[in-house]
């Protein structure tokens, strides 16, 4: 005997409201491989965390190694026209954008990457708002080291006329104060410019040199350079922030709390001190800068950070005045 069709109906009715809601899918966009430290730390901690208090219901699923955007300076173009929903970005590759953020590069703010994110994240309120997007995470690796291949660098004097790679134009003038002329140029390209002589010298944080094999264009690192650390940022696109429901964005909150900034702060000062011992293994000469060359060094570039700090950065505010936030004062 045939159901009525009115009966079927109800039947599908019933049925169709008994299945679950489904889930939202986040894309997430970074330029590195998926053994980078940063998945580790912080890109799946975040998916994680955001699965687990959504019950499912908000997933990220990762592009990585450039899968939507193979130019790492464009991270954030691409997450502000929705290419993506969530993306990695380096402020420094884009200074311009984001001069408050940049301001933890300055030499003497901070000794290692944790330092350098507990200084940003003091700062977290005002530096928000020079992103158009909602952030997850801001982080900071460790102050700089200086990687060469065809001279090392144990002296200022050592430093006169190379071409050195920088992260952040903020970096330029205190390189140039030392003798040296600067080019920022991302991290993707590095090892083949300082392989085929486009670069001398490489000024870039110690976990760089896994992450990226370095250690094969380099044949000297020294163990310090003038700087602190330079900034990350994990971005989520402002559109679909504000389409989300106020307990999705509860979620997205919680899931993107300090303590994913500190994770990523923690993850790079371990890798840092592990780039130095991958470097030693791999055969690269480490230089010790003693320090009274330090002080040398710092004394050159003086008058820069002097005149850094009086600058004007941001809507009114000074270096100085950037600095003293990022160090609580």
């Amino acid at each position: 005997m045939k159901r009525p069709f009115q009966a079927l109906l109800a039947i599908g009715m019933l049925t169709a409201t008994a299945l679950p809601a489904a889930a939202k899918d986040l894309s997430l966009s970074y330029f590195m491989g998926p053994k980078h430290p940063m998945n580790k730390a912080v890109f799946t901690p975040f998916a994680k965390k955001l699965e687990e208090l959504s019950g499912g219901k908000l997933t990220v699923t990762q592009f990585p190694g450039g899968a939507l955007n193979s130019i790492p300076p464009k991270q954030y173009s691409i997450l502000r026209d929705g290419v993506a929903d969530i993306a990695f970005h380096l402020p420094g590759y884009t200074a311009q954008l984001f001069p408050m953020t940049n301001v933890v590069t300055v030499p003497g703010l901070c000794d290692n990457a944790s330092a350098c994110t507990d200084a940003l994240l003091r700062a977290r309120a005002e530096l928000e708002k020079e992103y158009d997007a909602k952030v997850l995470a801001i982080w900071a690796n460790s102050p700089p080291v200086l990687i060469t291949r065809n001279k090392p660098v144990r002296r200022m004097e050592d430093l006169k006329g190379m071409k050195v790679r920088v992260t952040s134009a903020q970096d330029v003038p205190f390189v140039e104060a030392l003798g040296a002329s600067a080019v920022s140029q991302p991290v993707t390209v590095i090892n083949q410019n300082l392989q085929n002589g486009v670069i001398d010298a490489i000024a870039i944080a110690p976990s760089a040199i896994g992450s990226f094999k370095l250690y094969e264009p380099g044949k000297y690192v020294t163990d310090w350079f003038p700087g602190s650390g330079s900034a990350f940022v994990l971005l989520m696109n402002k559109g679909v922030y504000g389409a989300l429901s106020a307990q999705e964005k509860g979620w997205v909150d919680e899931a993107s709390g300090d303590w994913l900034s500190q994770s990523g702060g923690k993850v790079y000062t371990a890798v840092g001190k592990k780039g130095l011992d991958v470097a030693k293994a791999k055969g690269v000469e480490i230089v010790i800068i003693s320090d009274a060359e330090k002080a040398r060094f710092n004394k050159a570039i003086a008058d820069a950070l002097d005149k850094f700090k009086a600058s004007k950065v941001s809507g009114g505010r000074t270096g100085n005045d950037v600095i003293k936030m990022m160090k609580g004062m």
